[in-house]
């Protein structure tokens, strides 16, 4: 048997991928795995993937190759690769682009080369609702309405769909980016923003046109969404998470680009403007008065000529938006996110109706580069104080995790860590409002929560981007699309359950690059040997999916630190 022990992967016949952290080829072999494969477990010295179908498609359509992926698994690998391992990865690679959507004149059209795919596709269920009729042993005509739904369905069953049926030009709406801003800085895309707005596009061609970019918060899926806007000169619709994430996309088109205020629209519960660029919230879409009535405003989706729809933190895409989503693939879709894992496992969903991912770059790729900030991760736990035990012994499972997340022992460590930062931008963020109440108040400190009114969040925001502010106490909402550039230090008291998709967006907000080159700084406080702890493993699960060595410490030992 080839046996290679300085190699880290351990390649199963199940498709899990051991990896060995203490390898010293960990590093090089990881960033390689992470383009086909998906991280599930991340203990300290040896972290567990998957590769799955959908994670091998998403590789195909970002041009990763079969024997690229091959060639990892054999570089890399302590053993040889079980042969079962190699001929599954295969299969599932040559699905992607089995199936093709086109157009012949006017008709949408299903083909595929396999005359034995048409036939078990005819027969399936879930896909015969959405055929109209059997044109040949290669081709089905399809309804042109249920373009995504077909693609939905055809996914599920495994086959993939390569859509080449193009797009909507959409209206013209000519504009440059301007090369020094409003606000007086010089303004381009970076190299790799501007190649994954060219992975996009793809030259205009049917290759192009839909698609997720996964890229981390600061490095600037904002530029990427403009560049693509310039790119196509199109009107475009633009949705987001809330009004504030809606009104710095405004104000970044304004600083950056020649479009006019009069020219982009904000459509939310406090306003409805329809404009040639229309920026819209996630919520006022999926507003509706009862469950069973109809949501009035997603006609939204068809009051524009949109050449373009543009998906900020897609991740969050609620559902019934899916459904529309489903009726609007002749419009170009793109889909900007820093994970593209969903709490709801609705990656499916993603890759079918807005598209597969087509462009990542690993995060310390980008640290290394300067373009984020380089980022140290430390899981620090605390007991649970003797007065809360028997409370936590008798307490049913959602009441365990909120008695150990509201640990009031913690407030003392967060003072600590807030006098060993003195002076650096510093959020503290908590999953309960009385939480962050009650540690506003010991910290005398400035709160955003959910009730905060959208003018004074503004301005507490504008405060701290400034540095007038130096500590923040902030709930959940600020996990979204908020530009704190110079936050770094960042100290998380509790947090939704295990979400990994959270995680990304909390250490997002302190990796923006140092103005003084200095590093960023996150930690998550942990009431040790309760359900907390539990969730953390897994919150810790995307932190190392993305390079970051994750330091655990014990309280006492933190406050012993100089």
């Amino acid at each position: 048997m080839n046996y290679k022990p300085e190699n880290p992967l351990i390649i199963q016949s199940d498709l899990t991928v051991l990896v060995e952290v203490n390898s010293p080829h960990y590093e090089a072999a990881r960033d390689r795995l992470v383009r086909f494969a998906e991280l599930e477990k991340s203990p300290e010295h040896m972290h567990t993937y998957r590769v799955n179908p959908l994670s091998l498609w998403n590789a195909a359509a970002a041009g990763v190759t079969t024997e690229e992926i091959i060639a990892t698994l054999e570089t890399y690998g302590k053993y040889e690769i079980p042969q079962n391992v190699g001929v599954e990865i295969r299969e599932a690679m040559s699905r992607y682009g089995k199936v093709q959507l086109h157009r012949e004149d006017s008709a949408l059209i299903l083909s595929s080369e396999d005359p034995l795919i048409i036939v078990e596709i005819c027969r399936h269920k879930f896909v015969q609702p959405y055929l109209e009729k059997q044109l040949d042993a290669h081709r089905i005509r399809v309804l042109p309405l249920y373009r995504g739904h077909l693609k939905q369905a055809l996914t599920r069953i495994g086959f993939p769909v390569k859509d080449l049926a193009g797009y909507l030009k959409g209206r013209t709406l000519k504009f440059q980016h301007r090369p020094i801003t409003l606000s007086g800085q010089a303004f381009a895309l970076r190299d790799y923003q501007r190649e994954a707005v060219d992975i996009f596009h793809a030259g205009g061609g049917p290759d192009g046109g839909s698609g997720t970019v996964v890229l981390p918060c600061g490095a600037g899926k904002t530029m990427v969404g403009m560049g693509a806007m310039k790119t196509l000169q199109c009107e475009t619709l633009i949705l987001t998470t809330n009004i504030t994430a809606s009104r710095q996309w405004k104000a970044e088109l304004i600083d950056k680009t020649s479009l006019t205020a009069d020219q982009i629209g904000e459509y939310s519960g406090e306003r409805k403007e329809i404009r040639p660029v229309t920026i819209a919230t996630y919520n006022i879409l999926t507003y509706r008065k009862s469950r069973d009535e109809a949501f009035p405003h997603f006609g939204l989706f068809n009051e524009g000529n949109w050449g373009l729809i543009i998906y900020d933190e897609v991740h969050l895409l609620p559902a019934p938006v899916f459904r529309f989503t489903a009726e609007l693939q002749s419009r170009r879709r793109l889909g900007l996110t820093a994970t593209l894992v969903r709490e709801d496992g609705l990656e499916t969903d993603v890759f079918s109706l807005i598209g597969p991912k087509r462009y990542d770059i690993p995060w310390r790729e980008l640290e290394s580069s300067g373009w984020i900030a380089t980022a140290e991760c430390c899981e620090i736990r605390l007991p649970l104080p003797k007065g809360r035990r028997l409370d936590y012994a008798v307490a049913d499972g959602h009441a365990k995790f909120r008695i150990a997340s509201e640990n009031a022992d913690k407030i003392p460590l967060v003072k600590h860590l807030i006098a060993k930062h003195k002076g650096e931008q510093t959020l503290v963020i908590a999953q309960y409002i009385r939480q962050v109440e009650q540690v506003a108040r010991e910290l005398g400190a400035q709160v955003i929560m959910g009730k905060t009114p959208t003018e004074d969040r503004d301005r507490l925001y504008d405060a701290f981007r400034h540095g007038k502010l130096k500590l923040l106490v902030v709930s959940k909402v600020a996990n979204f699309a908020v530009d704190l550039p110079d936050a770094s230090v960042a100290i998380q008291i509790s947090g939704t359950y295990g979400s990994r998709q959270e995680e990304a967006q909390r250490l997002g907000r302190i990796l923006r690059p140092k103005s003084d080159g200095g590093m960023a700084h996150f930690y998550t406080l942990v009431t040790r040997d309760t359900r907390e702890q539990e969730f953390a493993r897994n919150r810790q699960t995307f932190l190392t999916e993305q390079g970051y060595r994750y330091a655990i410490r014990d309280a006492e030992e933190v406050f012993g630190d100089a």
